[in-house]
């Protein structure tokens, strides 16, 4: 038996790249979404959980990361390049501006020894889960 995998929402994201190559075709200034967001894998083992996120095109400099209330956030902006400021646009396919993405975590997170590393376009956030203490059944003498 062959198991498959239910993501209905799937479907919506096909959807939007659908209207985007329609109207793609169509030589007009339409853009249905102009706001850059980023997708992100999300993935854990035992010790961990491991963000990854695609954002070509941005600078180390113009990301930023925090980590608050188990909440990770991860912000920053895709900037329109210098030279094409001179040029005369003919079409714009391509979406700049800025960013936020917010993660609320399941799992206590150890903040001291969280990384983050940016190479070639991949953001790849590494947070260690917080080692909670077994408790230890402890008998309690009444007075």
């Amino acid at each position: 038996m062959t198991l498959i995998k239910f993501e209905p929402l799937r479907d919506f994201e096909n959807l939007g790249h659908k209207v985007h190559r329609f109207f793609g075709e169509f030589p007009s200034s339409f853009n249905y979404n102009n706001t850059f967001l980023p997708k992100i894998d999300i993935s854990e083992d035992e010790k961990n959980i491991y963000f990854e996120a695609e954002i070509p095109g941005i600078k180390k400099e113009d990301v930023h990361i925090s980590l608050e209330d188990n909440i990770l956030t991860i912000k920053g902006e895709k900037k329109l390049n210098e030279d094409k400021n001179e040029k005369t646009l003919i079409r714009n396919e391509r979406i700049y501006g800025s960013f936020t993405r917010s993660f609320t975590l399941h799992e206590e997170i150890n903040p001291d020894t969280a990384n983050a590393e940016f190479e070639n376009g991949i953001l790849k956030i590494v947070l260690e889960k917080a080692i909670h203490k077994a408790v230890k059944e402890r008998q309690i003498q009444i007075k």
